[in-house]
């Protein structure tokens, strides 16, 4: 079975979601590692509540940044991790280290791509009167919250929603979308073409 890694930063509701999937049997992987950059992150405790594995590597422990990227290179390699797994990872990944697993780092993202890029979409959309937003999987590229989608749903904003209100609704969604996503990587039906992502 593929050896995935879990990058966070925070809270970790959608590593637990996958670690969930994981130990059903829903996700056919081994949930090797969780990669963190915050050594305060909830996300930590939950992965030590579900027994996975968890490393700390702070950006400010190095002077530049491919150091920093070597050092969780590092990491995946002694673990044989194949699928990379963004969960709330609040650092940009460089071109280098993208090119070293292209292909074979997700992410999700609370909008519907290419709508509300950046780190408060559920806000930005909430606040900008908009009537549909979403959840986006998508493998990643060079730029930011771009790069070939491979799954997509809507989430209705109501003329009664409040901010909290879109914002669960949007989590949760996207505790059953990821999973989804991941399943399908690790069957083998996924195939990125031109910008596009096949689904066999």
């Amino acid at each position: 079975m593929e050896n995935i890694a879990v990058f966070a930063s925070g809270k970790g509701t959608n590593f637990t979601a996958i670690a969930k999937a994981v130990k059903s049997g829903l996700v056919k992987a081994n949930l090797s590692l969780l990669v963190c950059d915050q050594p305060k992150a909830l996300v930590l405790k939950r992965a030590k509540k579900e027994g996975i594995k968890s490393i700390v590597i702070q950006r400010g422990g190095f002077k530049k940044r491919p150091d920093f990227e070597n050092k969780i290179v590092a990491a995946l390699k002694k673990e044989k991790i194949g699928l990379i797994v963004l969960a709330g990872f609040m650092r940009i990944l460089s071109p280098a280290f993208i090119k070293l697993y292209r292909g074979k780092i997700l992410n999700i993202h609370p909008s519907l791509l290419p709508s509300f890029k950046g780190s408060n979409a559920i806000k930005d959309a909430f606040n900008y009167g908009a009537k549909l937003t979403g959840v986006t999987v998508h493998f990643i590229d060079e730029l930011v919250d771009h790069g070939p989608i491979i799954l997509q749903k809507e989430v209705l904003i109501k003329n009664n929603d409040t901010l909290p209100m879109l914002e669960k609704r949007i989590h949760n969604l996207e505790h059953k979308l990821y999973p989804q996503a991941i399943r399908l990587f690790l069957k083998g039906g996924l195939k990125i073409k031109s910008r596009r992502v096949l689904i066999n």
